[in-house]
């Protein structure tokens, strides 16, 4: 399919079959989804027999946790169907219906099985450990109810998880508003492209905009875009405060100092871990500084602004690639994983696994996801940049770590954790990175992609670190009894962008708003995972790269692993231990080693 340069996106309906995926493989019609929507309710009411039984004996706890299994997997099923239908077009209102059925079913199944954790718990540890024991099938579960047992003073009484379960649903609200507003309602302003032709701005067209060698095209972009959020900055102010004080509510009721304690805990992961991150980048904003002098020097600028953040530095001949040969990239990028992973890499990229291109009311971005009974899926919006090389890259990385786990673990260890979350998708655009730089011998062309590689890091590694600071100061504020009002959202996201760019850039006043349209703000304390993760993925492509067979073998068997151990473990295995300060120091050693470069060769 050709780029639409229309000011019209297309409609659902209008893209070829095979730019879209294939939701059927999890259901071929709604009435299998209805099915299981049924069972999942059938199920849901069978599991409560259980309660006040679970310290009866072995085997009616194995039992119990084998059909919450059942329950969960085909919740799984409905859930990610509906929200995968959704995505495709936001504004289909059979499927927004079915999302909305699916939210209600899971806060359902949860409150049924609320009662699980709290009644292990009360179990005494040796009668559980005899429990485990005696009963092979319960063995399954001995990391799980350990988990459980490491969180058990966070825990709430059997009355009180159910409570909490049936209010997930309402605690969902302030995502799942700005969600809608975000990818259904928000409208953008039409402007002149660099040949005067009238083009709508879009979500997924505004990169493309800001990395137009036409500076008017960039500004104009810029303010397009941010002057729609800021017109409606009262309403996102409160529904991200209304997430922030969730947040609170939550890491209150359950016992934790903070919510940043309360979210991390899930990981296993310290809050001296988040902590030492943002001091680290903090000592380390000269390298920022200096690439950013670099870039107003290479673009001939007297004054560096936020829309110029993004255009590349180095001429590179206008093309755009099609998506045929960005899969080709892709693949010979990734060839160092080995004759397996390149196997299950091609059948993701021809069986159905992804949706291509942006139609009509579509969620913006790009992720991959799944249920454990099928394959995953990847979103794309494919515009045909090199950016949109690396991210196929990227997301194919989360799902072949998804399809390695969900082929190695049983259903309750299939679920890896956040914290690893990134690791394999940025190893995956740290390999391709390093095999087009091999095979370009063009000065020109080395420098562009050296300039991709140090803007991967800027926005993967310096811009997460300063989002996560911004999520740690509003959590901290809402926590000391302080109001989120929008002048206090834009005073504190302006002076974050005044310190982490430094004096090199002119801080525009629109960039004051950009907390405003950051999804992950709805999935609190996230982004600086992606901080963690580049910074594991640097060390184990160059393991990859220079071991071969060995360090690739370490890297499957992290894949394979799911949440069968804590996520510093299997990193530690794998031959990367963040619970140190040095991967992130050893990441930002190898930007400066690439900006140095780049600065010999501009």
């Amino acid at each position: 399919m050709a780029e639409n340069k229309s000011s019209r996106l297309p409609k659902r309906e209008e893209i070829d079959s095979r730019y879209k995926w294939k939701l059927e493989d999890i259901y071929k019609n709604t009435e299998l989804w209805e099915e299981d929507f049924k069972k999942a309710r059938s199920l849901s009411r069978e599991i409560l027999k259980y309660k006040g039984r679970l310290a009866e004996s072995a085997d009616t706890l194995s039992a119990c946790l084998k059909l919450c299994d059942e329950l969960t997997s085909t919740n799984d099923m409905v859930f990610v169907y509906s929200k995968m239908k959704r995505d495709e077009d936001n504004s289909n209102h059979v499927y927004q219906a079915l999302a909305d059925r699916a939210m209600s079913l899971s806060t359902e199944v949860y409150a049924a099985i609320s009662f699980i954790v709290p009644e292990i718990i009360s179990i005494p540890e040796n009668t559980l450990k005899g429990f485990i024991n005696a009963n092979k099938e319960l063995q399954l579960y001995r990391q799980h109810i350990n988990e459980i047992l490491r969180q058990k003073k966070h825990i709430l009484s059997d009355s009180e998880e159910q409570l909490l379960a049936m209010s997930s649903e309402i605690s969902h609200a302030p995502k799942d508003i700005f969600t809608m507003f975000n990818n259904a309602d928000i409208k953008f302003p039409v402007i002149k492209d660099e040949n005067g032709e009238d083009i709508e701005v879009t979500k997924g067209r505004y990169i493309k905009f800001l990395e137009s060698k036409d500076r008017r095209v960039r500004q104009d972009a810029f303010h397009a875009l941010y002057s729609s959020y800021g017109s409606t900055r009262n309403t996102l102010a409160s529904t991200l405060s209304s997430n922030v004080k969730k947040n609170r509510f939550y890491a209150t009721v359950r016992k934790y100092n903070s919510s940043l304690e309360a979210s991390l805990d899930s990981d296993n992961i310290s809050t001296g871990v988040y902590d030492s991150l943002i001091d680290t980048i903090n000592k380390n904003l000269g390298l920022l500084h200096r690439y950013l002098k670099l870039r107003k020097k290479a673009l001939k600028l007297d004054e560096l602004h936020m829309y110029d953040l993004y255009v590349p530095i180095v001429d590179q001949p206008k093309k755009s690639i099609l998506y045929e040969d960005a899969l080709k990239l892709v693949e010979k990028g990734l060839q160092p994983l080995g004759s397996e992973y390149m196997g299950y890499l091609k059948q993701g990229l021809t069986s159905g696994w992804i949706d291509v291109f942006e139609n009509e009311g579509k969620t913006s971005g790009a992720y991959s996801w799944g249920a454990y009974k099928v394959h995953p899926f990847v979103l794309l919006n494919f515009q045909g940049t090199i950016n949109d090389v690396f991210t196929i890259a990227h997301e194919m990385g989360h799902a072949l770590h998804s399809f390695y786990t969900n082929k190695t673990q049983p259903y309750i260890y299939s679920e890896y954790k956040i914290f690893v979350a990134e690791v394999a998708s940025t190893v995956n655009e740290s390999l391709l990175m390093n095999q087009m730089l091999s095979d370009t011998q063009d000065k020109k062309e080395r420098s562009y992609l050296l300039n991709h590689y140090l803007e991967e890091f800027r926005g993967t590694v310096f811009r997460q670190v300063m989002f996560a600071e911004f999520e740690k100061i509003i959590h901290s504020k809402v926590e000391q009894g302080e109001a989120l009002t929008p002048q206090e959202f834009c005073s504190i996201y302006t002076d974050l962008n005044s310190r982490y760019f430094g004096s090199e850039v002119v801080i525009d006043e629109d960039i004051a708003m950009e907390w405003s349209r950051i999804p992950h703000f709805y999935n609190s304390f996230y982004v600086y995972k992606y901080a963690t993760g580049f910074s594991a993925a640097t060390s184990l492509s160059q393991q990859i790269l220079k071991e071969g067979a060995p360090a690739v073998s370490r890297y499957i068997n992290f894949l394979s692993s799911g949440g069968s151990d804590y996520p510093l473990e299997l990193l530690k295995k794998a031959g990367v231990d963040l619970s140190t300060p040095k991967p992130v120091q050893d990441a930002l050693n190898v930007f400066e080693n690439i900006l140095a470069e780049l600065e010999g060769l501009v």
